[in-house]
């Protein structure tokens, strides 16, 4: 595949207007001999560049752009319209947001637009187009970033202007008041609808039960839609405007991996690349960082995304900021590019002096020294990026495992009123990934939707808590199933609709033929609650179900495990498995605890023949494959200790960091990295 980019960007953001202009060239310097090749910036402008309505001002951008192009820099141009400038607020109040209690925001913080707002998307487009017009052929520009983090930290907006345009959206999609009143099930609580104006968003004081929870759900999901494709318009009007003078640079925003509120596959196919931010927590395994990576390039199709950022230390908004231990953000790094990214970006350049994030990490920290153990860290790690990252660049990862990661699903399920409110999607779906690379099993992710053919190029197919489906996915699983594929997917699924209403007839819905099993009724477990589930050969310990348990009744399938324990359900099927077709259909009726996954799995990852390879414990291995049938190998330590690793798949390999071939063992140091070549 042709590369995004001529180079290995290695980089991130760059904010100058922060700090006085005589310490600018010197700074780029420093970053020159971190081997830094990129800067993002603009990303935060907005005051600056449009000091009032009727006046732009672009000097100070002007000087930070001759700057980069002297030093031979490549150019991610913001558009600086993700944080509204005070002028804009006192002129336009309308302009920002009102949160769900109907406080209306004042001047402050970011992301803080209303998405519906007329005056926003004209003066947003409108800076957008002079940007462009004024910058699309400045030597070293590779991307345009538009707005920044879409609904990060800013919430819904529900103003009666948002509250408006809803209803207009509803009367689009339904056409009359019957036909939203049967969608929504609006007898319930007497929540008829006479008119469109009786409509009202989720508001605390109307039928919103805290954030994510509605008394009539189907106003909640919609509510929900509507918000994310108001946010996407914001987008695509500000990429139409930098279209108009720039016909071919790529352009992008940054995602948030799991982030809730906005459909990324929907993004996605309104950009020209996938671009995403990356702050794993203190205790977030590498396994859901991994996760987030490849959810990030299946969003993507496939393709090699843009790492836009990462911290190179410490993250400032957790109320205890670690810092990184030393060859960790060189493991995050690698991590990402084993996973699909063909840039390895922070943020940020320089620590501020001012505001919230003045103790985040940066490459050149608050004493401006060349010697602090950060820069040193993140020059070597641009010194083996600027020598092997471009033989990488365009390699795509090649998987015979897909995951459905269903954003419907992730809202429905979230905005349960019951049976618990233990769950969080991602965290499902993660259940369910943790195996596979555990195996270092190549994942693609794909969404529900995803047509027979696109089904049809995986040997395994898993749709985590898939609890809405909308029209013709369980058509198309059944047709691959029936075609010899393998399902995999359990509690919570197929109740609901597209439009949230439970689907009759019992659970899981329409896909009770597919998977041979009838769930009467699911059980909820407390918090500290386990529930043991026999039948299953775990390594460690007695495999265990927790949050829900589903009672199943067979209608074809055959049980795999059942519960244990001294409830009155002990002995019925916990797993089952129906033969469907040529292919077989799994379900898992309650969340199984680590080595109940495993148990689990493994069979089923070693009865299709999927190539797993096994590691010791914290070592990962991944795979990038170029048009030549090169493979690069990405050997990656997650321990803080040093691990020996017998992988004889990499005998005879190029080591491309380390030099020479491959004769034996790996000696890992802790967070340490190998790439090698087979060709």
């Amino acid at each position: 595949m042709k590369p995004t980019f001529s180079s290995f960007l290695f980089g991130g953001d760059w904010n100058p207007e922060q700090w006085p202009e005589d310490t600018w060239e010197e700074d780029i310097e420093k970053l020159e001999d971190a081997h830094i090749n990129e800067a993002t910036i603009n990303v935060f402008s907005w005051a600056l560049l449009q000091p009032s309505e009727d006046r732009y001002d672009f000097s100070m951008l002007d000087k930070i752009v001759v700057l980069l192009v002297k030093h031979r820099f490549n150019i991610v141009m913001a558009t600086g319209t993700a944080a509204l400038p005070a002028w804009m607020v006192r002129t336009h109040p309308e302009v920002i947001r009102t949160d769900q209690e109907g406080k209306h925001r004042v001047f402050g913080g970011r992301h803080n637009f209303c998405p519906t707002s007329e005056y926003f998307r004209q003066a947003s487009g409108a800076l957008a187009g002079h940007l462009a017009e004024r910058y699309a052929d400045t030597p070293g520009l590779v991307a345009w970033h538009v707005g920044n983090e879409y609904g990060g930290g800013g919430g819904l907006c529900y103003c009666e202007g948002c509250a408006r345009a809803f209803r207009v959206w509803l009367k689009e999609k339904y056409g009359t008041v019957q036909a939203l009143n049967q969608a929504w099930c609006a007898n319930f609580w007497s929540h008829t609808i006479y008119d469109w104006d009786d409509v009202v968003p989720p508001v605390i004081n109307g039928d919103g039960i805290g954030e994510n929870k509605c008394v009539i759900s189907g106003l909640q999901m919609d509510y929900r839609r509507f918000q994310e494709q108001a946010q996407l318009a914001c987008f695509t009007n500000e990429r139409d405007a930098i279209r108009r003078h720039d016909g071919s640079t790529p352009i992008t925003t940054n995602l948030m991996g799991t982030f809730k509120d906005l459909d990324y596959f929907e993004w996605a196919r309104q950009m020209d690349l996938v671009s995403w931010d990356n702050y794993p927590g203190m205790d977030t395994p590498p396994s859901f960082t991994a996760m987030s990576h490849d959810l990030m390039r299946g969003v993507g199709g496939g393709r090699p995304f843009m790492l836009m950022e990462q911290t190179p230390n410490q993250q400032n908004w957790f109320p205890f900021c670690k810092v990184k231990r030393p060859g960790e953000v060189r493991r995050l790094s690698w991590q990402a590019v084993a996973h699909g990214a063909d840039t390895v970006q922070f943020f940020q350049m320089k620590q501020s002096r001012g505001g919230c994030e003045r103790f985040h990490g940066a490459v050149i920290d608050h004493s401006g020294s060349e010697e602090s153990r950060v820069f040193k860290e993140t020059a070597a790690l641009g010194a083996e990026l600027n020598r092997v990252g471009a033989r990488l660049m365009g390699s795509r990862v090649v998987a015979k495992v897909a995951i459905m990661f269903d954003w419907q699903s992730y809202w429905s399920l979230e905005g349960c009123v019951g049976p618990t409110a233990g769950f969080s999607y991602p965290q499902e779906v993660h259940r369910f990934y943790r195996p596979l690379y555990r195996r270092n099993l190549a994942v693609d992710f794909i969404p529900s939707t995803s047509p027979v053919e696109t089904l049809k190029k995986y040997d395994l197919v898993l749709a985590p808590a898939l609890i809405s489906l909308l029209p013709g996915v369980a058509d198309h699983l059944e047709s691959y199933v029936s075609d010899g594929g393998t399902f995999v997917t359990g509690y919570m699924a197929g109740i609901h609709d597209e439009r949230d209403l439970v689907v009759p007839g019992g659970y899981p819905g329409v896909l009770r033929r597919l998977t041979g099993v009838w769930v009467e009724e699911i059980d909820a477990l407390a918090p500290d609650e386990t529930i043991p589930v026999e039948g299953l050969a775990a390594v460690d310990g007695q495999p265990a179900g927790q949050i829900v348990a589903s009672l199943i009744h067979c209608e074809g399938a055959k049980p795999l495990a059942s519960y244990g324990g001294g409830d009155f359900y002990a002995g019925s099927p916990a797993l089952t498995v129906n033969d469907f077709g040529r292919g077989r259909a799994y379900f898992v009726g309650t969340p199984l605890d680590e080595a109940g996954m495993d148990a689990f799995m493994d069979p089923i990852v070693d009865g299709l023949g999927l190539p797993a390879v096994d590691t010791p414990k914290d070592v990962s291995i991944s795979i990038r494959q170029s048009d030549d049938g090169t493979r690069y190998v990405i050997v990656i330590n997650s321990a803080r200790s040093p691990i020996t690793a017998d992988l004889p798949l990499l005998r005879g390999g190029e080591d491309l960091l380390a030099g020479g071939r491959v004769s034996g063992p790996l000696d890992l140091p802790p967070y340490g990295v190998a790439l090698v070549a087979l060709a």
